[in-house]
C-alpha cells in the first residue's frame, strides 16, 4: 500500500510540473487573465492547490484541521502574488517535505483524528490524506484544463496512465 501512496504522490507532483512547464509555453498574461469560470484566473486555481497541500501537509506534521486552515488561509493571499515561477519553486520545496516526511514514517496506514470544521471528526489514515492530496488536484488541474480551452489554449495531458510512461523513461 505505501509504494502506491508514494507513487501516487509522485504523479501529483509531475502533474503539477507538467503544467507549470505548459504554462510557462503559453503567452505570460494566460497565466493570470481574469475570466467566467470555476475560478477567476490559473493563478488562482493553482494557488489554491497550493494551499490545500500545504493544508494537509500540516496536518499530517501534527497540527489540527483547525490550525492548518488558518495557516493556509494566511497563506493564499501570499501564494496568489506569487509569478509562476515563485509557485512553481513553492510547490517543489513543498513536495520535497512531503518526501522527508515519508520517508520518516514506517507506517502509513497510521490514523489520526480530523475535527473537519466543515464536516464534523473523522479518523482517517496517512495514505487516505494523500490520496485525498492527489485526487483534489487531479481534479483542478482538470479545471485548468477547462479554462485554457474556453481562452483558446490547449492543455496538456496529466493522466495517471501518462506518468506510468514518463516514468518509465526516466
Amino acid at each position: 500500500m505505501e509504494k502506491l501512496v508514494f507513487n501516487m504522490y509522485d504523479y501529483h507532483v509531475w502533474a503539477n510540473q507538467t503544467i507549470f512547464n505548459h504554462l510557462k509555453q503559453l503567452p505570460q498574461d494566460v497565466y493570470t487573465m481574469e475570466m467566467q469560470s470555476v475560478f477567476p484566473s490559473v493563478s488562482k486555481v493553482m494557488s489554491h492547490i497550493y494551499m490545500v497541500d500545504h493544508c494537509w501537509y500540516d496536518i499530517l506534521s501534527g497540527k489540527s484541521m483547525n490550525e492548518a486552515l488558518a495557516s493556509a488561509n494566511q497563506l493564499i493571499e501570499q501564494a496568489e502574488a506569487k509569478s509562476i515561477e515563485e509557485l512553481d519553486a513553492l510547490f517543489s520545496d513543498l513536495s520535497e517535505r512531503y518526501k522527508a516526511f515519508f520517508s520518516r514514517q514506517d507506517n502509513m496506514d497510521q490514523t489520526i483524528e480530523l475535527d473537519n470544521p466543515y464536516a464534523g471528526f473523522r479518523k482517517t489514515s496517512y495514505a487516505e490524506i494523500v490520496l485525498q492530496v492527489v485526487n483534489h488536484g487531479t481534479y483542478h488541474r482538470g479545471n485548468i484544463s477547462a479554462m485554457l480551452r474556453q481562452i483558446g489554449h490547449a492543455s496538456v495531458m496529466t493522466e495517471f496512465a501518462l506518468f506510468w510512461y514518463a516514468k518509465q523513461d526516466e
